[in-house]
């Protein structure tokens, strides 16, 4: 990774609550310390950061404020994403429903797909770990179910609780399945726009047996962003019937488990 990159990261895992530590950048990016550490001094010369004990923080601006570098995350935000192919990702919805087992935990990434699964959870009696507070919301009236979420910034244009912090922000918690959106699937893998997104879903991703992957055939007709994992590393992949034979030959191919529906 170039310095360029590694530093944009660095500032990316800032935005949220404005501070960084040594331990979470050491997990995320692809390093040595010592270069870490070097990055941030350029960072810190640059006027950017203020490095302080155990990490860095945001430089405030004159108010006292931290300036955030990244404010918003990149992508299309959830209420306009909402209604795109909106009976495709319903039946993919009901489809990811159908797998869980009453009773059982399991964790929900924020996405308009993954929403859809909210309806068919209840009576199920599960407890569920989102990041997503539209999901918190459509699952509070089902009196059975109970809900966790992690600890962090909210970002409002996908209503998502988003932290820099890495592991601790997640309540201790291991799903036998995790349910994740995506914004493409392709020969790379599985991709989101936002590097905040991605941090967010190999930290669910590490504390689950299972990955089960809800994406409609038209996110594999964009096959761009920033690589969440490869097909290898999902378990279920669940799309509509517009995937193309070829798109479908590579997901299994990948010995991922393909469920049209």
């Amino acid at each position: 990774m170039h310095a360029t990159e590694r530093e944009r990261l660095i500032l990316e895992m800032m935005s949220g609550a404005g501070f960084v530590t040594y331990r979470a950048l050491e997990a995320k990016i692809d390093a040595s310390p010592a270069t870490i550490r070097r990055d941030l001094s350029r960072l810190e010369e640059a006027g950017q950061i203020i490095r302080v004990r155990g990490g860095a923080k945001l430089r405030p601006d004159a108010e006292g404020r931290p300036v955030m570098s990244h404010g918003h995350l990149v992508g299309t935000p959830f209420q306009d994403n909402l209604n795109r192919q909106r009976s495709q990702k319903e039946a993919i919805g009901r489809a990811a429903a159908a797998l869980c087992q009453p009773g059982e935990g399991i964790m929900i990434d924020g996405g308009t797909t993954t929403f859809q699964m909210c309806p068919h959870l209840a009576g199920l009696n599960l407890q569920v770990l989102t990041n997503s507070l539209h999901i918190v919301s459509a699952l509070l009236s089902q009196s059975g179910t109970r809900l966790l979420v992690p600890s962090g910034a909210v970002f409002p244009e996908q209503n998502i609780i988003l932290s820099p912090e890495g592991d601790e922000s997640m309540p201790r918690f291991h799903a036998p399945k995790l349910f994740m959106g995506a914004a493409s699937v392709g020969t790379s893998g599985i991709m989101q726009a936002d590097v905040l997104l991605v941090a967010a879903e190999r930290r669910f991703m590490e504390k689950a047996d299972q990955v089960i992957v809800l994406a409609d055939s038209s996110k594999f007709q964009r096959s761009s962003g920033t690589v969440v994992c490869g097909l290898e590393d999902i378990d279920i992949l669940i799309t509509d019937s517009g995937i193309t034979d070829e798109d479908a030959r590579s997901v299994r191919a990948a010995d991922v488990k393909l469920i049209i529906v």
